[in-house]
């Protein structure tokens, strides 16, 4: 087993990260992260069950805990209350009291849902995420972003609420469908779009290998993503300021989300699509030049992504980001390049050209 950490530091709560192989049946992090509790409540899903729940289950009784597992149907479109009260109802019939740590074990969909209902059930509970998908390890378990879907809007009821660990196991890339690699990869590329052009060099470099899910190569983007995200996150946990950076693509993205249905296109789909039109706003405004945007397309294809969004009507597209959460006194603030490796944020694009932008860039 080999595996590397590192801490997410912030005023009054840190923890740690671990990334790679085996960690899902290390004892010793299980243990760290306990903190002693010897009840849990396991969150996962239909999909994951059955690869990964037993080998937890056996983790955890080493660490002499009794686990509890609720296991919720697969899929953003049961991201809503309704799949929210199950986990209710599953750690009251278990009388899970406010000590009971709650192990989200999933990508990101279940992340989402443990973590927050980790943060209301009976006040909030200890929270530990074990993330399968490679989406969810290199972004959205990190950060203690939690919410469900409301039908207007993607992620517009939740809560910030840090986990006591994160512990991601990169062997379960391996049974990984290839889309859902594809769509990880699309959160990897924004990091290195948004802030660390280095990073985004070493990408174009090593694509291949991460697309053939080279062991070394994976662990390489997941450590430096996180240490991405941990380093923002730290100067700005609750997004007053450069935290929106890690929205590039994504207002764009919920809006395609929200438009077409949720799951209709996977959440890492609908943000690559979404980072082009970033960049073409980007490049009408005279910010970054064409050759930018054409070369982060290109990686993007090599990923296996959509470059191209859905044609649901620039009017249409519009009227869903008004609705995002990034809206600050009736304007949208939309995360753009002001070069390739540099995000900013900009609330002063103009209707006419966001609308050409978005026939740019649908079909």
């Amino acid at each position: 087993m080999t595996f590397q950490t590192l801490e997410l530091q912030l005023q009054g709560h840190s923890y740690p990260i671990h990334i790679g192989s085996g960690v899902l049946s290390n004892t010793v992090l299980f243990q760290r992260a306990l903190k002693g509790q010897r009840r849990v409540a396991i969150v996962t899903n239909e999909t994951v069950a059955p690869y990964y729940l037993d080998t937890l289950v056996k983790t955890l009784g080493g660490c002499e805990c009794t686990p509890t597992a609720i296991v919720l149907p697969d899929g953003e479109k049961y991201k809503n209350w309704e799949t929210l009260n199950l986990i209710f109802d599953g750690l009251l019939k278990q009388a899970c009291d406010r000590k009971t740590p709650i192990i989200a074990l999933g990508g990101g969909v279940i992340g989402d849902m443990a973590g927050f209902a980790a943060a209301t059930y009976q006040r909030g509970v200890p929270f530990i995420q074990v993330p399968t998908t490679l989406l969810s390890q290199v972004d959205s378990s990190v950060g203690g972003k939690t919410a469900i879907n409301h039908p207007l809007g993607k992620n517009m009821v939740g809560a910030f609420y840090q986990p006591d660990a994160v512990i991601a196991d990169t062997d379960t890339l391996r049974t990984l469908p290839d889309r859902e690699l594809a769509a990880g990869l699309a959160e990897v590329v924004k990091y290195g779009a948004l802030g660390n052009l280095p990073f985004f060099e070493w990408i174009e470099a090593n694509i291949d290998l991460l697309v053939a899910r080279d062991p070394d190569a994976l662990q390489k983007a997941i450590l430096q993503s996180c240490k991405d995200k941990a380093s923002i996150v730290e100067q700005d946990e609750k997004e007053v300021g450069i935290r929106a950076w890690l929205n590039l693509g994504h207002t764009f993205g919920h809006a395609i989300e929200s438009g077409l249905g949720y799951g209709a296109w996977l959440h890492g789909e609908a943000v690559a699509a979404g980072m082009i039109m970033a960049a073409t706003v980007s490049q009408l405004m005279g910010l970054i030049p064409e050759a930018d945007v054409q070369r982060l397309k290109q990686l993007l294809v090599r990923c296996g992504l959509p470059v191209v969004g859905p044609k649901l009507g620039a009017a249409r597209y519009i009227e869903l980001m008004s609705l995002d959460k990034k809206v600050e006194s009736g304007k949208i603030r939309f995360v753009l390049l002001e070069q390739l490796g540099r995000a900013v944020i900009r609330s002063d694009v103009p209707n006419v050209l966001l609308t050409q932008a978005i026939e740019m860039c649908c079909e």
